[in-house]
């Protein structure tokens, strides 16, 4: 354990920022998830715009790289391009 104060501040400041970090990607693999579920294009759309959205504003935040972000996009655009229409 820690003797410092401000180690031990350190110690409680990063287990904070650990729990919001592993939220904030949780919730990004959740959102892809929603979006390869989509059966058709309306959905589909819908759930990528939300979920382009939400890593735009992880990326941001520092909490995943962007050239992931990049590729996950990518990968999520293509899926959808290639769903028809019902």
């Amino acid at each position: 354990m820690a003797n410092h104060k401000s180690a031990q501040k350190r110690i409680r400041s990063n287990e904070k920022r650990r729990l919001r970090n592993k939220a904030s990607i949780s919730k990004v693999k959740t959102l892809v998830k929603n979006v390869f579920a989509s059966e058709d294009k309306a959905t589909g759309e819908k759930n990528f715009k939300a979920a382009v959205s939400f890593i735009d504003k992880t990326v941001s935040k520092g909490r995943i790289h962007k050239n992931t972000a990049s590729r996950k996009k990518a990968q999520l655009a293509k899926f959808v391009n290639g769903l028809e229409a019902k």
